[in-house]
């Protein structure tokens, strides 16, 4: 039996089941994989952002009434989620808190999306864009969808952007350049882990040298100290070394952002860009990559 391939996923493992651990552990074709996770990012949530949202869920400011605050709400984040999640639940015996049953809802990607389900919402939230996977393709959709289902209004209803200390503006960009508004409100922040690059290192000096191993990196946050734990960094000019003919360790993005980073910031090209950022995604650009090295 062909031994299982070591896959180092630099992330904190979803709960109670985590969709990367289970399409690599039992893939539709292929070898199998060892899924070990490296967490990365410890997040804190942002108080005066929380502030911010816990004072418009209370007024009710979040509906889609004429004059309400905002029409709806964005979330590119399980992390904004995560946040948002604790808002409600603070009143979730009150009858008919957070009052959001009739807003859209848009959600970037089915990660997110399954945190929204989760939200304590009684009738259950309405959420959009699952489909579209990422911001560039979300911002077309919520105008779109947003617009029909405000058509009665020549003026659409604000949007409310829920994000973290780090994100991209595309969504923003777009939908305001509509002549819409959308406020961004700061609900968290993240930091790399200290003790990532130590974590890291030890993961990569348990596995044995000559084995093929892959690491998949979800963010541009601790790619220095990944490529640091791989010695693929040259620590005097801070860039990349060439990779060597004997080369074991291969690297995966969860998409274009992190690759970028990864390639202006450090000269360092990663194996393989997932087409679509989810588990599916990413396996399906590593496996057809393990093809070509054969």
């Amino acid at each position: 039996m062909a031994a299982k391939t070591p896959i180092l996923l630099l992330k904190t493992k979803s709960v109670p089941g985590d969709a990367y651990e289970e399409l690599f552990s039992s893939p539709p074709e292929g070898p199998e994989f060892e899924p070990q996770f490296v967490p990365v990012l410890e997040h804190r949530f942002d108080e005066h952002g929380m502030a911010k949202v816990r004072e418009a869920l209370q007024t009710g400011s979040i509906s889609t009434a004429e004059g309400s605050a905002y029409g709806g709400l964005i979330f590119t984040s399980q992390r904004a989620v995560e946040a948002f999640t604790k808002l409600v639940e603070e009143r979730r015996d009150e009858s008919g808190w957070p009052h959001l049953q009739d807003v859209p809802i848009y959600s970037v990607g089915p990660a997110t999306t399954r945190a929204l389900r989760a939200v304590p919402q009684v009738p259950p939230l309405q959420v959009f864009g699952e489909h579209t996977g990422i911001g560039e393709k979300l911002a077309p959709f919520i105008l779109e969808h947003y617009g029909e289902w405000y058509k009665d209004r020549e003026v659409k209803p604000p949007l409310l952007f829920l994000v973290g200390e780090k994100r991209r503006d595309i969504i923003p960009k777009v939908l305001t350049a509509a002549g819409w508004r959308v406020d961004e409100v700061v609900i968290y922040g993240t930091g790399e882990l200290k003790s990532f690059k130590e974590d890291f290192t030890r993961c990569l000096q348990n596995l044995p040298d000559h084995q093929r191993k892959w690491v998949v990196v979800f963010s541009p946050s601790g790619c220095d100290s990944m490529l640091s734990g791989m010695c693929a960094l040259d620590e005097r000019t801070g860039r990349a070394r060439p990779k060597p003919p004997s080369q074991t360790i291969f690297v995966a993005t969860i998409g274009p952002t992190t690759r970028d980073h990864l390639i202006q910031q450090f000269g360092y090209e990663p194996e393989v860009c997932a087409e679509q950022p989810t588990p599916e995604g990413v396996w399906q650009g590593i496996f057809r990559f393990n093809k070509t090295l054969e």
